[in-house]
């Protein structure tokens, strides 16, 4: 070739690769002239359809009156669209809120625009200036597009107004129209044999059955696209083989109600095995059966169907009938060459030429979309005999089908749905109402057809044309035909044809309508207004079907209506809007948590929401843990011989109720697994060790294989004998290694959980002479939970990352978090944009909320705690998203949930790594703890991110597990993960450590009274208490205890003194008594006993301070003083243990009320002359509330001189402080430098810092000295009076020197 001839292709090429290349976003709204636009009305002149154009000065807006206003555009020619955009009219209140297109190839013949999820209704403007765009999910064909306004701004007397631009493409349209005895045949130039392809074609019809291509090879390949039912379908094969049983056939499915005469969008591309199946757009992906990757056609591709000698069509598969629309194979345009009559194409026998152009229904559909929708057309009066003829198709149960009143009062009759038949209602004054049924699942979605006939006494009604079982009703009753027939529904308003009904509006279409044997027109009608109707769409069927593809997760059934879709669950396992949520526990584990503690079978399901299903295992059930045993059937001894290396005997592991999939992910989550496996040999070797190549071996999980036995390392290449240095034969590492003629084995555990379960046992060496061996294998027993326990803390603002998460029609997140911290993003999901998001967080101590943006702006879903949720307990947080609602879960607390309209769709489709911690760019950073987090049922392993240096630490530990100063006292540690902080309400301390000391000094005489209760707790109230929380710890606001707590420190010198007494409601009471001799005592008087107990013989008055601290739990007493060893006492078993209701604690002297103890009170006077420290009784700080308070009027009364010291407070003994926080350390070594010895490198840097100094100090020097008697000065100089000899500014002494100064210049 020539390279003139060259250079023009190239560029041809270069030019028709950029086209294909650019967007198709060309506005085609903006080139039109005005009479490309129509609408059913305008307000005004100003307001003319013509001026819709975006960005324009006004804007279209219909009239006031227009029940059902549209908005036509005529392209011109047929586009490619994609996109629309609107505005309000300029300057205005007018503006759109929601809105449907319709499209067409003409202007009397339209299809709805329906979104993902069924909705046709699109988001509109929400001012008149702001652009609003919606990029249709397909992009589709037209020439003609109306704009239907479906809701508009009400505010300040607003209206409908729209400016509006479309975004497409040029397209060009090949059509061919089928009859059912066409077909088109294109003869490949060449062998067909490829390893990808691409199909495309664009068909509309009325029928459910038709074959669109078809073609096939000699060795089994095939090639078929049919419709079925109104769905269509993929038949493809690579290949079959008979030798090696190889089934190449694949069969996928997409869409339903395609016979709805409107453009259908078809693309197949194939690439070896792996082929994408899209229908408008629904893509089935799918990988096609059998071993092959080229596709082998014959020499022909047949469109439309098979015609040939004795063959009308392939057998059981009719022909297609309707249009067809650019059909390509690999590129090549059949239509086109079939148009140019190119000799690649052959059409039927007797044929010459096909039809070109698309012939459209002669019968326009209806489609009835409202709730009060309703169809009025008129009849013929008084006739004898009534006929009333229609096609519909619908999903709903029940609906009004046709209404008419019979003339001169005869009654009336009724055709409505119900339950999916036809229900034929006669009503007649004064008589008994006659009820009849025809028909069944008449709400299927497809086409019917109703007959109806009736005249006296006669009443038959035909369904579906089936002329051999129509219904015949003969019951005495007269027909005179009313002026009025209604269908769909009954008129709200203006009911003049007294049209009654009970039964709900009909919603879906209904078409060629025959009313009296009369053909219904309903443009005819409505011009000479004999019609009448209300939320109408004339000219298309907008019927969709929701369950295709079927929205109900893990086989879930779905059952739909004209507006929505329900889940029917039942039998799955599964539960939810969408049969998403299992119903199931994810392990043995879990169910032992949740209170199963008995041993049986139970259903687990490990992954819950995900794609496996549940199974059954056998859970055996211990105090701290539960086993998960799964049985198989190579549990029992499986002989084998005969077998070699080259040849091994294969033993697959089959397990019970579980695939292995499903075993595999129960292993995966499990803490620990095992696997019992035993090997008996007779002469038969198994590893060869030690050096040799392994005559058998196991095959796990991955499929991988694995050379080592039970009881040894994993792939350490030995058995469990080599481990214990047990082998028959010290120098070989198995026992059947020694290849004895006698039988031994090798058994033992099989234990790293990462190689499990079990898939294969391969067996090798059993074909000599006498060989033979057996093998079994235990079942697969597992423990433990990894997901429930996977936990990290977050100690710094930070976050870690996963694979974007891919979630599908519906996600579910959940974890557990504990935190003190008020706010922080738990996960965030997101796109390149932001435009679609999840997030879950916590907003403040008592919320957290879930926001996501996944079709219709930002939504979000708030849980309102009841209690605080930042009070570092672990809480559950459970968050599910699907079509249904959005849904969010804390704790036990009922659900918050938000429901979503029907129709609605979204868009899952994240781009971004899935972030754990905060937002992007670290925002809202949450610290804490988080565990047990699962996307759809999938764990995530939260501890493979560790990283201590960026604040992700392993465990729940925080800053308070390596405190530089722990809380001292008893005081709490509150973590807030970068910091801590001690809580020290319940201790009798105050300071940021709870290291400071709160103390009083008492003069004698003077008291101070602590009231615990005003009132004693009655039997059934403690008992109530008790089995709430019947632990020992619980110090519940002076209840009947079987626990007490005391300690207090102080200092005197003045004895006998009662230091704490604290009495009761009843005769119980403790008191700390200070005797004349120093000594320590102490009385307690449970029930009817008092006990007396010496605390120390040491002389305690001295004036130090000094620590008391007791403890009784039930009839164990402990008491310490000071740094003593702890003393321990036993009360008798027939004393009651509980102290019954305290009433009051006093300090310095005892004034209770009533009888006193003698001892007590012969050492209550004079009282403590003293100081007294630290004081607590369980939970009750008396001289914290004293001086401390945090109520209004705490429960203290004092009396004399009480003041605030610290002078009882007793030395405390701080804890170990870690050597690399504490601020003194200064290393192991301390390095000593001797006065007598200096080094050299010493002398060397003094002597140089000396001489530097001295240069410095010199320069100075000099630079002063250059400037002496030189010194420049800006004042001014002494002016002479006129009047006197002395200069003005002259001082009044030292005259004659400053003369002097003044006149040396002149000297010189």
């Amino acid at each position: 070739m020539s390279l003139k001839m060259l250079c023009p292709s190239l560029l041809v090429l270069l030019a028709c690769q950029l086209c294909s290349s650019r967007k198709c976003v060309d506005p085609l709204v903006a080139p039109l002239y005005a009479s490309s636009f129509l609408a059913s009305s305008r307000y005004n002149f100003i307001y003319s359809a013509n001026f819709a154009k975006l960005y324009g000065s006004s804007g279209w807006s219909p009239s006031p009156i227009d029940r059902q206003p549209w908005l036509q555009i005529d392209l011109g020619k047929k586009y490619r669209i994609t996109a629309i955009s609107t505005q309000g009219t300029f300057n205005s209140y007018d503006w759109v809120t929601k809105y449907m297109v319709l499209f067409g190839d003409r202007p009397d013949a339209w299809t709805p625009y329906v979104m993902k999820g069924g909705n046709m209704t699109l988001p509109g403007n929400w001012n008149y200036y702001q652009v609003k765009r919606n990029v249709f999910h397909y992009p589709f064909t037209a020439k003609h597009v109306r704009f239907l306004p479906m809701g508009w701004n009400t505010e300040n007397r607003g209206k409908i107004g729209v400016r509006l631009e479309l975004y497409g493409c040029p397209y060009d349209s090949y059509v061919m129209h089928m009859e059912g005895n066409d077909m088109v045949a294109y003869k490949f130039p060449e062998k067909f044999r490829t390893l990808q392809d691409h199909f495309a074609l664009n068909f509309k019809t009325l029928e459910r059955e038709g074959t669109l291509l078809h073609s096939q090879g000699q060795q089994g390949d095939l090639l078929t696209l049919e419709l079925k039912r109104g769905r269509l379908y993929l038949h493809m094969s690579l290949g079959s083989s008979t030798v090696h049983q190889t089934d190449g056939l694949t069969s996928i499915r997409v869409g339903n109600l395609l016979d709805t005469q409107h453009w259908h969008y078809v693309t197949i591309k194939r690439y070896g095995r792996q082929v994408n199946f899209t229908l408008d757009s629904q893509t089935e992906t799918a990988v096609l059966n059998g071993e092959f990757n080229y596709l082998d056609l014959e020499t022909q591709m047949y469109v439309g169907g098979v015609i040939e000698k004795d063959l009308p069509h392939l057998p059981g598969r009719p022909n297609f009938r309707g249009c067809l629309e650019n059909v390509f194979v690999n590129g090549v345009n059949i239509i086109k060459m079939a148009q140019n009559q190119e000799p690649e194409i052959r059409l039927a026998n007797g044929k010459t030429k096909m039809h070109y152009t698309c012939r459209d229904l002669l019968w326009r559909p209806v489609t009835f979309i409202g709730p009060n929708n309703y169809l009025q057309v008129p009849g013929f009066y008084r006739k004898d005999r009534l006929a009333v003829r229609f096609k519909f198709r619908t999903w709903d149960y029940t609906g009004l089908l046709m209404y008419t009143r019979f003339a001169d009062d005869l009654g009336s009759l009724e055709l409505g749905l119900s339950e999916g038949q036809v229900n034929i209602t006669l009503f007649q004054p004064g008589k008994k109402r006659l009820r009849f049924a025809a028909g069944y699942r008449l709400n299927d979605g497809y086409w019917h057809t109703v007959d109806l006939a009736a005249k006296d006494n006669l009443l038959s009604v035909t369904i579906d044309e089936d002329e051999g079982s129509p219904l015949k009703i003969t019951n005495p009753f007269m027909v005179r035909t009313g002026d009025r027939y209604f269908f769909g529904g009954c008129p709200k308003t203006n009911n003049t044809g007294r049209c009654v009904t009970k039964l709900n509006t009909f919603h879906g279409c209904m078409q060629q309508i025959f009313v009296d044997d009369e053909p219904f027109d309903i443009d005819i009608m409505l011009q000479r207004k004999w019609a009448r109707y209300t939320e109408l769409l004339l000219g298309t069927c907008g019927i969709t079907d929701r369950c295709t593809p079927n929205p109900c997760e893990h086989e879930g059934r779905c059952i739909q209506s004209w507006n929505d879709f329900l889940c029917v669950c039942e039998n799955t396992g599964y539960k939810g809007e969408v049969c998403h949520n299992s119903v199931y526990r994810e392990s043995c584990e879990a169910y032992r948590l949740n209170g199963k503690y008995w041993s049986g079978n139970y259903t687990i399901d490990p992954d819950l929401s995900g794609p496996l299903k549940p199974f059954m295992v056998y859970c055996k059930m211990t105090p701290f843990k539960s086993w998960t045993i799964i049985e198989h059937n190579r549990m029992e001894y499986t002989k084998v011989s005969g077998s070699t290396v080259d040849r091994p005997y294969i033993g697959e592991v089959r397990y019970v109720n579980a695939s292995w999939d499903e075993v595999t992910a129960l292993a995966n989550t499990s803490l620990y697994c095992e696997q019992w496996i035993d090997f008996s040999c007779y002469k038969s070797r198994l590893l060869n060790t030690p050096n040799g190549r392994p005559y058998s071996f196991w095959i796990g999980r991955n499929n991988e294989s694995h050379e080592y036995w039970g009881g040894a390392f994993p792939e350490s290449g030995k058995c469990g004998c080599a481990i214990n240095h047990t082998c028959t034969d010290a120098k070989f590492q198995c026992n059947c290694d020694a290849d004895y003629r006698q039988w031994y084995s090798d058994k033992g555990y099989l234990m790293f959980r990462d190689h499990l379960p079990v898939r294969k046992i391969v067996i090798g060496d059993t074909n000599r002479t006498g060989s033979e061996a057996q093998f079994s294998l235990g079942p697969l027993r597992c423990h433990g939970d990894r997901s429930i326990w996977n936990t990290i803390a977050f100690t710094k603002p930070t976050y870690i990352t996963f694979p974007t998460f891919v979630p599908g029609p519906s996600a579910d997140i959940t974890f557990h978090f504990r935190t003190y911290r008020s706010s922080g993003v738990f996960v965030e999901n997101a796109d390149d944009h932001h435009r679609n998001f999840i997030r879950v967080e916590l907003n403040s101590t008592q919320e957290v909320i879930f926001v996501f943006m996944v079709g219709d702006g930002i939504q979000n879903v708030t849980h309102r705690s009841p209690r605080p949720l930042n009070d570092n307990e672990w809480h559950y947080v459970e968050a599910e998203l699907n079509v249904k609602m959005a849904r969010l879960k804390v704790d036990f607390y009922p659900a918050a949930i938000r429901k979503f309209p029907g129709q609605t769709y979204v868009n899952m489709q994240f781009s971004q790594p899935l972030l754990v911690g905060a937002a992007n760019h670290t925002l809202r950073p949450f610290l804490g703890c988080m565990r047990g987090l699962r996307l759809n049922g999938v764990p995530v392993d939260l501890e493979g991110k560790v990283d201590e240096e960026v604040g992700i630490r392993r465990n729940c530990t925080g800053a308070c597990l390596n405190a530089t100063i722990p809380c001292r006292n008893g005081g709490q540690c509150i973590d807030g993960y970068v910091d801590y902080w001690c809580d020290c309400n319940n201790t009798a301390f105050d300071g940021f450590y709870c290291h400071k000391d709160i103390g009083a000094y008492f003069e004698a005489g003077s008291w101070l009274r602590y009231d615990v209760r005003k009132e004693p707790i009655s039997e059934d109230a403690w008992w109530a208490n008790y089995w709430i929380d019947p632990h020992w710890h619980n110090y519940s606001l002076g209840y009947n205890d079987t626990t007490d707590d005391i300690e207090f420190s102080f200092s005197t010198v003045q004895t006998p003194a009662v230091l704490l007494y604290i009495s009761s409601f009843y005769k119980d009471y403790i008191a700390v008594l200070l005797n004349t001799d120093g000594s320590l005592g102490l009385r307690y008087r449970l029930g009817m006993m008092t006990y007396k107990y010496q605390l120390t013989y040491r002389n305690l008055a001295d004036g130090y301070p000094h620590f008391v601290n007791i403890t009784r739990h039930n009839r164990t007493l402990r008491t310490q003083v000071d740094y003593m060893e702890p003393w321990y006492e036993v009360v008798a078993l027939e004393v009651d243990a509980r102290f019954d209701s305290p009433k009051s604690m006093f300090l310095g002297r005892v004034m209770e009320v009533g009888d006193i103890d003698y001892e007590v009170a012969r050492h209550n006077s004079p009282g403590l002359q003293g100081c007294i420290s630290g004081v607590r009784y369980n939970i009750f700080a008396p001289l914290k509330t004293l001086f401390r308070p945090n109520v209004t009027n705490p429960p203290v009364t004092t009396h004399g001189y009480v003041v605030e010291s610290n002078c009882g407070a007793f030395t405390p003994i701080h804890g170990y402080v870690p050597w690399e926080v504490d601020p003194w350390w200064t290393g192991l070594f301390f390095y000593y430098i001797h006065d007598d010895v200096t080094p050299p490198w010493m002398t060397l840097i003094i002597g140089s810092a000396g001489i530097l100094l001295f240069l410095i100090l010199y320069g100075l020097y000099l630079y002063l000295y250059r400037y002496k008697g030189s010194y420049l000065t800006n004042e001014p100089k002494n002016l002479e009076s006129p009047s006197s000899s002395r200069p003005l500014t002259e001082p009044p002494t030292k005259e004659k020197d400053l003369q002097e100064i003044q006149d040396e210049p002149h000297k010189a």
